[in-house]
């Protein structure tokens, strides 16, 4: 009788496929944990305010030394994501998935400076309605789970998120608005999906230092990355005073802050135009036409 052939074992993994097949199955576990979370904070979020609505933003003057704001991927990799659209649509699961595929670990430590300060983690998220994007809520729960940093919930958008692609005049004309309650005396860190000029930021930013918190730093999953720098330059507003200077007295009425208070990507957007009517005629175009 012949011997029989061994039965062949399966070889062990390569070093870096065994890490990335470990990896994965940590992500569906987490996916899982995920999900559960967040729906639940998702249904607990406020879905209406007893407070009045702002109608005009608040900003505060961002010192120049305010760091710059934390992207994790770059915005063609989060686009072409199978899960994007999913997540952009409001489903918990693909919002879930998309963040731990696209986490940046360096980001992330990079907050743990911030541990003696005790500081929340506030996602930009909105009212019923007014935004059904979950995953700035996912983001947040991700670094809150993996820094161990308290979650905020109560602060909540009040106005319609303009589009990922919108322009520059529709983000400048239709600002975020929030509500919600702010804990005096409490760091923060700003959490969102996407950072265009950094306006968003900069409204939450105001609305919770008029309130007595403080922010200390934002991240968001994706966006322009010269739009990271959020401290408005001193040569910039010097540059943006002489050129368009005659019209700032307008522009506090029309959105209740001074040139001092844009950020770095706004006021180079604005500096881009040649002449003051030109910002006045866009910014009236930008509204008749909507958010296309």
């Amino acid at each position: 009788m012949e011997d029989a052939e061994p039965i062949a074992t399966p070889a062990e993994p390569k070093k870096g496929l065994r890490r990335a097949i470990e990896r994965k199955q940590q992500r569906c576990a987490q996916t899982a944990n995920c999900v559960d979370r967040i729906d639940a904070i998702l249904s607990d979020m406020p879905t209406r305010l007893d407070s009045p609505i702002q109608t005009l933003p608040l900003r505060a003057t961002r010192p120049s030394s305010f760091p710059d704001a934390d992207i994790h991927a770059a915005e063609s990799r989060v686009k072409k994501h199978d899960l994007y659209a999913a997540a952009k649509g409001g489903d918990a699961t693909a919002s879930v998935g998309l963040v731990l595929d696209l986490l940046d670990e360096a980001s992330i430590e990079s907050l743990r400076r911030y541990e003696s300060r005790s500081p929340m983690i506030v996602p930009v998220h909105g009212l019923e309605g007014v935004s059904a994007n979950a995953i700035p809520a996912v983001l947040a729960v991700c670094l809150s789970d993996r820094l161990g940093f308290d979650l905020s919930t109560e602060i909540i958008r009040t106005s319609k998120a303009a589009h990922t692609g919108s322009s520059g005049w529709w983000r400048l004309k239709s600002p975020a608005l929030f509500g919600g309650e702010v804990t005096a005396g409490r760091s923060y860190i700003l959490v969102d999906d996407f950072i265009g000029m950094g306006g968003t930021f900069a409204n939450l930013r105001g609305y919770i230092e008029a309130r007595g918190g403080a922010v200390v730093h934002a991240q968001a999953l994706t966006g322009k990355p010269y739009s990271a720098k959020l401290a408005l330059q001193a040569s910039t507003l010097q540059a943006l005073r002489s050129k368009h200077g005659d019209i700032e007295t307008w522009w506090v009425a029309q959105f209740g802050y001074g040139f001092d208070e844009l950020t770095e990507s706004e006021a180079l957007y604005l500096l881009r135009i040649e002449h003051a009517d030109a910002i006045r005629r866009r910014l009236a175009q930008a509204e008749s036409q909507g958010d296309g």
